[in-house]
């Protein structure tokens, strides 16, 4: 991934941010205010993602790819008005004192996590643009008129090619089926080369990913130490970092759950959040939804619950059934019940052609954006370190 530009100096920023406030009445808490703002704007986003407005709830609909790019969208406002508040206009010494000296590290791990999933979802897009790329030969094939018996078995061809490829998961158990879907075109062709060509291009869409990396097992390391605060600590910065946390979390588990990614069985298990924090309740209505949708899906073997991916699964299983039985020319109320499917089919790969590059792009941007903020978080301790240590 491509190196970001160079910023001004962070802890510069902080110094400055530290002046403003000192100077503001010493009457009013600006800390506490800001906490309470924090909570109220992840409220407001999360709310808003479960129930968009209605003139854009039918464009949203939820795990479609534009509801992605939102939730995406979510992770880096919640991330920099976080940073903002753990940090800018603070004393670097307080994000060293107990408990943060437990939990700014555990957040540190966890963001690391969160890169490898940014990782395997970048890989899972590269997927779904090949679905695509498939459900283009079909519609191509199907649009022509007259529609003829070569075209109806090009497309039936692309479409079990869609299908086979949509049930590959990445791991090197499956590259049989991958070099049977990557091998569309090439008819009785057993050339060990170019089955071994197939094979590395569908390694190479996870070649980042290490071959027992499991996507369910690294969401549930990111969530195993998870747990609200206690005692005074949810006035203080506890509740902040363990609010963050809650959302990095969420917001990996519905890309994994709606992307194709590696090994992901158990996923629906939810991470427990605490039913009285009133910014949790869309977030907990989410889960909910997102989790029953998996646990349907993961029976049949689901590469992913991206709503285009299923709409697309549907429609492809239509066709092949429409494919099978044709016999020219056809009958016309069926040619037009057909050319209705292939018309939504071609809606579909339309809106994937639009948002998938976009979305890659915002993943890509959260990647860069948990790394710039893990280094400046580090800088701050290190910071604080040294103004810690007593001078000889």
């Amino acid at each position: 991934m491509p190196g970001t530009e160079p910023q001004p100096s962070f802890l510069g920023r902080i110094s400055i941010r530290r002046n403003q406030v000192s100077a503001m009445d010493v009457n009013h808490d600006p800390e506490l205010e800001e906490l309470e703002l924090f909570q109220k704007h992840v409220a407001d986003r999360f709310t808003d993602l479960l129930s968009p407005q209605e003139e854009v709830a039918s464009t949203e609909t939820l795990l479609s790819i534009s509801w992605l790019r939102k939730l995406v969208d979510v992770f880096l406002c919640c991330e920099a008005e976080f940073k903002a508040v753990l940090i800018m206009g603070r004393d670097p010494s307080q994000i060293c004192k107990p408990p943060l000296d437990r939990l700014i590290p555990e957040l540190l791990d966890r963001a690391v996590k969160a890169l490898d999933i940014c990782n395997a979802v970048s890989s899972g897009i590269d997927s779904v643009r090949q679905y695509q790329k498939f459900a283009e030969i079909a519609v191509s094939a199907l649009e022509q008129k007259p529609m003829d018996d070569g075209q109806v078995k090009r497309a039936r061809k692309a479409l079990n090619s869609l299908l086979t490829a949509m049930k590959v998961d990445d791991k090197e158990k499956d590259f049989k089926g991958a070099e049977r879907t990557w091998s569309f075109g090439r008819r009785g062709n057993t050339n060990p080369f170019h089955k071994e060509r197939a094979a590395r291009y569908f390694r190479s869409l996870s070649m980042i990913i290490a071959k027992n990396w499991s996507a369910s097992k690294q969401i549930q390391a990111m969530s195993s130490n998870l747990v609200p605060p206690r005692g005074g600590e949810p006035t203080g910065l506890a509740l902040p970092v363990y609010v963050m946390s809650s959302v990095m979390v969420f917001v990996m588990w519905a890309l994994v759950a709606a992307l194709p990614c590696q090994e992901r069985s158990g996923l629906a298990t939810h991470f427990p959040i605490p039913r009285q924090l009133t910014w949790a309740h869309s977030m907990i209505g989410l889960q909910e939804r997102i989790g029953e949708e998996w646990k349907k899906k993961e029976k049949k073997g689901s590469v992913g619950l991206l709503e285009e991916m299923q709409r697309m699964e549907k429609l492809a299983l239509n066709l092949i059934e429409f494919a099978d039985g044709f016999q020219f020319p056809g009958e016309t109320e069926k040619m037009e019940e057909v050319a209705a499917q292939v018309a939504e089919l071609a809606e579909i790969f339309r809106k994937m052609g639009e948002g998938l590059v976009p979305l890659q792009a915002q993943i890509r941007e959260v990647f860069h954006r948990i790394v710039r903020s893990r280094t400046e978080v580090l800088e701050v301790l290190d910071h604080a370190a040294k103004i810690s240590q007593p001078t000889t």
